[in-house]
This record gives C-alpha cells, sequence and structure tokens, in this order.
C-alpha cells in the first residue's frame, strides 16, 4: 500500500489537465478543507473529489471489488474509507462548498480518449453556481488572429542616481 500515490495520479492528472484546458482555474490538495480535495475551485466554491473505485467503494463498478486475501482487513478499510468521504462531504457543505464527485472510471474507461463529455458535466455544474451578479468571461482562441491582452509596451528612460 505505500506504492498506492495520494495525489497527482494519472487520472486526477488528466482532469486537472482538461480542466485547465477549458479555462478553469484552481488549486490542488487544498489541506484547509476537510479531506483535501483534488481539486478546489475557488470562484465558483467548488471541490472536486476524484475516488478510486477500488478504494471508495464505487457501487455497482467492475473495478470496486473485494480482494480474496485478508478479507476482513479489506472491507473494514474500504468501508471506513467510504463514511469519512460521507463526513468530508457534510463538513463541506456545511461550510457552503459544493461538492463533485467524479469516479476513476469515468476517466479510466468511458472517456478513455475523450474526456468532453465529463468536462462538459463539470462545466454545467460550476455555472449553475454563479451567482446571477457575478459575470464570467471565458477565452477562447481565434485562428490566425493576434489578442493583445496588455497595454504597448511603453519605454522608460533611466535617470542616474546623482541627477535627481
Amino acid at each position: 500500500m505505500s506504492k498506492i500515490r495520494s495525489k497527482n495520479t494519472k487520472p486526477e492528472l488528466k482532469l486537472r489537465k482538461a480542466l485547465f484546458a477549458r479555462g478553469f482555474r484552481y488549486r490542488v490538495n487544498d489541506t484547509k478543507l476537510p479531506g483535501k480535495p483534488d481539486i478546489v475551485l475557488l470562484k465558483y466554491k467548488t471541490v472536486i473529489f476524484l475516488h478510486g473505485c477500488f478504494w471508495h467503494k464505487h457501487e455497482g463498478c467492475k473495478y470496486a471489488y473485494t480482494p480474496k486475501t485478508n478479507t476482513k482487513f479489506w472491507v473494514d478499510k474500504i468501508t471506513s474509507n467510504a463514511e469519512r468521504d460521507k463526513v468530508n462531504f457534510q463538513k463541506l457543505t456545511a461550510l457552503g462548498w459544493n461538492v463533485l464527485t467524479v469516479w476513476e472510471c469515468e476517466i479510466r474507461h468511458e472517456y478513455k480518449y475523450d474526456l468532453t463529455p465529463l468536462i462538459d458535466r463539470i462545466e454545467a455544474a460550476l455555472l449553475a453556481q454563479i451567482p446571477p451578479k457575478m459575470s464570467v468571461k471565458f477565452y477562447e482562441e481565434r485562428e490566425n488572429e493576434i489578442l493583445m491582452v496588455a497595454e504597448d509596451i511603453v519605454e522608460y528612460q533611466r535617470t542616474p542616481k546623482n541627477k535627481v
């Protein structure tokens, strides 16, 4: 178990890369929040947990199985993980955070080559959380156009220290 990563897993990196490409900015593994969420979107007051199907007891998933050896240990371990997830969910919602859960199998199996449907679903959930007074600016790529973000570069003349 010591070789199992708790952060920067392949599915997590794939999800973060897809969110970033869509224009979402986030923090990773914020220790100040209950459960140390995998992705924290401050602008939307939303956290995303990316759960491994085996470790977090994804019901009805082929990756969520019970090992044949040391069964009691594994059942207790996986059950305690699922209970801890529920407690963290309640704490986060009590603090006013929106909680999204993405399962490993969604990235690993269903959207193996294209995460667009998953990111669309996450984006819809995030946009539903925006208060009506808040405006959102989306940046998009435009073909064969140069977009200016800052003003023109202004040259400043430096004055020597002796001549003030």
